[in-house]
């Protein structure tokens, strides 16, 4: 039988891929925008809610940290059932729950009633981000990932960019309407959306390839053969004992140390810089995440086309880290410490977006999704001690200062780790 042509093969993967973007790609990215906009609304809430309240800083730090003690204790056990439960149940039930809790929000009254809301919201949110980048895993090969990796987390830039003007909006426009304050209408108007996304996963989502009916049978064998050529089965065990797993978390917690000290400190950087406007904070909020947005689609196809991945991350590590050092210094001076933070976010999401594509390259099968959640797991409890330190800093100095420049030495510092790795081939399978 003679072979099929290499150009009749191209064609059939870019229309099997174009069906998948098409498909799959939307609604994830739609879910983990508003994941990622209920997870750092606090920010904007802040600008309400601690006057109203009577929170410190130190206790908004803790406040906003606290959420990633409920997501890292609950990630890993959340992941390693996901292959069993399948992933339309488990982002289904993630999405319920946290939109639930996010709009419960706004009963908070204390500090108790702040800390717990948060964990709980960790809690429920646990295994969202890593459950989806495993699941991805089925739909996409090794060669794609970072361009696949790129959009799903534009969610991040994207929550960003739209929901500094919407949360500001919301705030400003609809205060003391039925008696509640403008914070407590935006965590209810933005998080009972996630609770209807939640029921969608249900008809949207497949678990894996086979099951879906809008794939014909060739396209379902033409998807198997690319996916399962690049992957190697271990069991979660092994992946465990493995010490670059390990290694992997360093740079990546660094990295989300740097996003969450922006995610949830922009509106205070820019209000300490002369802005007081609660609507104007919103827009100059949205800049840094359309450049980020920008830089992530370039770099990561850049990353796919040339195959590389360390240096890719890690050189944009490197200038986020500079840049937002540059920030810090000219604080108070708005257009310079804004467009030093617009270049610092979006080299920290570049670097982020890149990274993701890393572990899939090197871990495979169902014991893929406990690795993945592990490395997530270590790496998000820089979203608890970003945040909490900077508060505490705040708290006891007055000044947004010391805590910043911390957190541009730890993105540094996992560039550099990021860069001293080899590559590796994948574990041996059993």
């Amino acid at each position: 039988m003679s072979a099929i042509p290499s150009t009749l093969t191209d064609d059939r993967h870019a229309a099997l891929y174009r069906k998948l973007n098409w498909r799959l790609l939307p609604f994830l990215l739609l879910c983990y925008t508003f994941a990622y906009l209920d997870r750092v609304n606090i920010g904007f809430a802040k600008l309400q809610m601690q006057s109203d309240l009577g929170f410190s800083d130190a206790v908004y730090g803790l406040g906003a940290g606290i959420f990633f003690l409920g997501y890292v204790l609950f990630e890993v056990p959340s992941n390693l059932l996901l292959p069993k439960i399948g992933a339309r149940k488990t982002i289904s039930r993630i999405m319920v729950l946290w939109g639930l809790t996010s709009a419960a929000m706004l009963f908070v009254r204390n500090e108790p009633m702040f800390y717990a809301m948060r964990f709980l919201l960790g809690v429920f949110e646990a295994g969202f981000a890593p459950g989806m980048i495993f699941y991805l895993t089925y739909w996409y090969s090794r060669a794609r990932m970072a361009q696949v990796m790129a959009i799903v987390m534009l969610a991040g830039p994207l929550g960003g960019m739209f929901g500094g003007p919407l949360s500001t909006w919301i705030m400003t426009s609809f205060s003391g309407a039925h008696g509640l304050d403008g914070w407590q209408w935006m965590f209810l108007v933005e998080g009972l959306p996630c609770v209807i996304f939640g029921i969608l996963a249900l008809f949207v989502l497949d678990d894996r390839p086979a099951d879906a009916r809008w794939l014909n049978d060739a396209e379902k064998r033409l998807l198997a053969s690319e996916v399962e050529s690049s992957s190697t089965h271990h069991s979660f065990a092994q992946v465990a004992k493995d010490p670059r797993v390990y290694l992997m978390a360093v740079p990546y917690f660094c990295f989300i140390c740097g996003i969450y000290a922006v995610s949830f400190w922009l509106p205070t950087i820019l209000k300490a810089d002369g802005v007081t406007d609660t609507m104007q904070i919103g827009l100059y909020s949205a800049i840094p995440y359309i450049a980020s947005a920008i830089a992530m689609t370039v770099v990561g196809r850049s990353s796919d086309r040339r195959g590389e991945r360390r240096y890719h991350s890690a050189i944009p590590a490197l200038i986020g880290a500079v840049t937002l050092a540059i920030a810090t210094f000219y604080g108070g001076q708005l257009a310079v410490s804004l467009i030093c933070i617009t270049i610092a976010t979006a080299m920290m999401w570049v670097a982020y977006t890149v990274f993701w594509a890393m572990p899939p390259d090197y871990l495979k099968g169902d014991g893929a999704s406990g690795g993945i959640a592990l490395i997530n797991t270590i790496g998000l409890t820089g979203g608890f001690l970003s945040p909490t330190i900077i508060g505490w800093a705040r708290t006891a100095t007055g000044s947004l200062q010391a805590g910043l420049y911390v957190m541009a030495g730890l993105l540094a510092f996992g560039a550099l780790v990021l860069i001293m790795m080899r590559p590796a081939a994948a574990p041996a399978s059993r």
